[in-house]
């Protein structure tokens, strides 16, 4: 079975909203839109999502064009940086260095690396388990816990230089495919722009 890990694009920053609430700005939600025409998603693919308001966003506007319902689970959202809350943007990229750098402390407060991947790995494995096996899925989701997901899934170490930053798009909107039951990492971040229209095949 393949499955899409998506990040969500581009959000609304607001220091005076909680982060899991900013939604998709104009440009993220256009970005979406012309994902989605480009007749990427197979219809009838399960579409699951964490709960934070901009990947719902992204996971409705998938879903819609699926044709499938979105199945939303909190296990699924972002490394918990509740401690801290919003950083300006070079504080939050200098803590982030440190949370991959250093995946057996809490920065800041902010949840373990390892146990953000432990959390999203067993959260992706369950959802899996309820796709046909010749059934496709999308993940909407985030950076942090979609680069965690992606360095078990390659087996490889936890690291700053696998995030969707340092390969993919900036501002978020890229994807990696996988086949989780043959333990295999298919593609590197790309953005979504460029996710073949036969990812699925």
């Amino acid at each position: 079975m393949r499955a899409l890990y998506l990040t969500h694009p581009q959000v609304r920053i607001d220091a005076a909203i909680p982060v899991p609430l900013w939604g998709l700005s104009d440009l993220g939600r256009a970005r979406v839109e012309a994902f989605v025409t480009r007749g990427v998603v197979p219809e009838g693919a399960i579409i699951f999502s964490s709960r934070e308001t901009k990947a719902l966003q992204l996971a409705e506007l998938i879903a819609a064009a699926a044709g499938t319902p979105v199945l939303a689970d909190h296990e699924m959202g972002e490394n918990d940086r509740s401690a801290t809350g919003f950083l300006p943007p070079a504080l939050f990229e200098e803590t982030a260095d440190r949370f991959f750098a250093f995946p057996q402390q809490s920065i800041e407060g902010w949840e373990r690396a390892i146990d953000a991947q432990a959390r999203i790995v067993s959260t992706v494995r369950t959802a899996c388990a309820a796709v046909p096996a010749n059934g496709v899925a999308v993940f909407c989701g985030h950076g942090a816990v979609g680069t965690l997901l992606k360095c078990r899934l390659g087996n490889r170490r936890i690291s700053r230089e696998e995030d969707q930053g340092h390969i993919g798009a900036p501002g978020g909107g890229n994807g990696f495919v996988f086949d989780l039951a043959a333990k295999q990492l298919l593609t590197d971040w790309t953005p979504m722009e460029e996710i073949a229209p036969d990812w699925f095949a």
